[in-house]
């Protein structure tokens, strides 16, 4: 158990790190993930609020939809990065890092108060309900035993509120953190150690810590809040663009906009790029003055348990920043040669209802 945002979070069990990270890509594991933030956005007016703070295009989402889409500062910097999924209930439901939990909720409830000032109806609510992810390409088999609703018809990204394994008012989302077909599970507080229980008697799964979330999501290619991103990186820098809706480029009317299209118009001066290696190294992120990058900043790195090398992310000068590129990784005072890659590291496994 290792301390985290002032959680207390399994590192790993019993299986170990590497076994775990395995099972979930062959078979299916359950991550707590409960330190995650989830907060329930009321009102006429809430689609407004949201698209005061983020870059998606919330309006655009139909119900039971959601998106992965960034909170910005002034700046144009990555204050976070969230889930926002319009229910087809009368909330927007929104899913936001642990570590960034105080700022974000202080963020919303200022912005809150002063739309509310002005004569908007919102109203904000924090969940306490807990949250599982059952991840790997068996969980869809292991989950549709517990459910009356038709699981192929649940595309990636897409949540339905429903009873699982018997326990009621259950939020399914279709989404994760790991690049396999998955969900995340928002279960009411009082019922989530008798579903976890339920899910984890199922000898396909197997429980799975933080550790193999970590080389799960980089395998994936993606960021980790407070390493690969944060209030210093801009969504053109991280390479997240996409999170941009088309008619929010053009109205430009989110937190930092004149800065971030800016970038786009005239190029970014560093990029994140994907960087790989033979196994003479292992980038950790964040540990300077052992790891560094010429010329850039190693964010994240580990030994890739599915592809036997070394996989790492990072900043580098736009100029440096083609797949195919050789780049110089000082580990440990020791010179090792790291190859630009395109991201995903190992395909994601994503799924899209026919």
């Amino acid at each position: 158990m290792v301390p985290f945002a002032g959680w207390s979070l399994p590192l790993h069990y019993e299986q170990g790190h590497l076994q775990s990270h395995l099972h979930t890509r062959r078979r299916c594991s359950l991550f707590d993930v409960s330190h995650m933030l989830q907060t329930r956005v009321y009102g006429r007016d809430r689609i407004k609020f949201m698209e005061s703070l983020v870059v998606g295009d919330i309006a655009e989402l139909k119900p039971g939809q959601g998106t992965l889409t960034l909170l910005t500062n002034e700046k144009g910097g990555i204050v976070d990065d969230l889930i926002v999924t319009n229910t087809s209930e009368d909330h927007l439901y929104v899913v936001s890092n642990a570590g960034c939990a105080d700022k974000d909720l202080a963020i919303m409830r200022g912005r809150a108060t002063e739309l509310q000032a002005a004569g908007s109806d919102i109203h904000l609510e924090v969940s306490d309900n807990a949250l599982l992810a059952l991840q790997g390409p068996s969980m869809a088999q292991v989950l549709q035993a517990g459910l009356s609703d038709d699981l192929a018809k649940l595309s990636f990204m897409n949540s339905i509120t429903t009873t699982v394994f018997s326990v009621p008012g259950c939020r399914v989302t279709r989404c994760g953190y790991t690049g396999e077909d998955g969900v995340e599970i928002s279960v009411p507080v009082g019922r989530a150690v008798e579903l976890a229980e339920q899910l984890l008697g199922v000898p396909e799964v197997w429980p799975a810590g933080l550790a193999a979330r970590d080389s799960l999501r980089l395998e994936a290619g993606l960021c980790l809040y407070g390493n690969d991103i944060d209030e210093t990186t801009t969504p053109a820098e991280a390479g997240l663009m996409w999170t941009l809706g088309k008619r929010r480029r053009v109205a430009m009317d989110f937190p930092g906009a004149a800065i971030i299209m800016a970038q786009v118009k005239e190029k970014p001066k560093r990029k994140r790029v994907g960087l790989t290696s033979g196994r003479g190294w292992a980038a950790k992120p964040h540990s300077p003055p052992h790891v560094s990058i010429s010329p850039g900043t190693v964010t994240s790195g580990c030994p890739s348990p599915s592809l036997g090398k070394n996989i790492a992310m990072g900043y580098v000068e736009t100029a440096h920043s083609r797949a195919g590129t050789t780049l110089t990784v000082e580990v440990r005072k020791k010179q090792h040669l790291a190859l630009v890659t395109k991201m995903p590291f190992v395909p994601t496994q994503y799924y899209m209802a026919k």
